[in-house]
């Protein structure tokens, strides 16, 4: 019996497998590209979204009744509505350092109210790490868990890695019921604004007491 000329020779085989793998690599090129191009046009349409189109950010800072604030209430909330108009970059509160500057936000408005915070390790008035920051409150004894206490303005809100921003601090300028209006830096690079229910909100560690007392 002669033997099986349909069969494939290893040549033949090869031969044929390369176009295959020509369309795959064209594929995987060409999927690639057009992740690329949907980035850069999902960068383009985020950039040009008005902020007031972003349900966590207003974009316009809340009226706020002072005659209720105490002195340094009113301190505070008036430094904060500086910058969140100034919009200076992270560098200028962490004294040039650029480094994640959440912290060092609330470090440095502290200090323009007249209230600066003391860095447990170093006794500088920036406190630069989220940790630290609740380190601090809660050798000054002016932590508070979530639970029963209703944050004030002026507060500082401590979140932990669970949270939508991960580990971050921000600072209360309004409280509406079991809703509170804040203000932080970096988030998202900006200072910026954002309503919390902190009762519902898992990401809360707790609160900085704003002032002493």
């Amino acid at each position: 019996m002669s033997a099986d000329t349909t069969a494939d020779r290893p040549e033949d085989a090869a031969a044929r497998t390369r176009p295959t793998r020509r369309r795959g690599r064209r594929t995987a090129i060409a999927a690639a590209l057009v992740v690329v191009v949907l980035a850069g046009v999902g960068l383009v349409a985020w950039r040009a979204v008005p902020e007031r189109w972003l349900p966590w950010d207003t974009a316009e800072f809340p009226r706020i009744d002072e005659s209720e604030l105490t002195p340094g209430q009113v301190r505070i909330v008036e430094a904060v509505r500086h910058e969140h108009a100034a919009q200076r970059p992270g560098t200028f509160f962490s004294e040039g350092t650029d480094e994640p500057w959440c912290a060092n936000f609330v470090s440095w408005i502290m200090r323009a109210a007249g209230s600066p915070l003391v860095n447990p390790h170093s006794g500088h008035w920036r406190i630069p790490g989220v940790y630290t920051l609740q380190e601090y409150y809660e050798s000054a004894d002016r932590f508070e868990p979530v639970g029963d206490y209703t944050p004030r303005v002026g507060d500082v809100v401590l979140y932990d890695r669970s949270s939508g921003f991960g580990q971050h601090t921000n600072i209360v300028v309004a409280v509406d019921g079991e809703t509170a209006v804040t203000v932080g830096g970096n988030e998202m690079g900006r200072i910026r604004i954002h309503s919390l229910d902190w009762r519902s909100d898992g990401g809360v560690v707790g609160f900085g007491r704003g002032l002493p007392g």
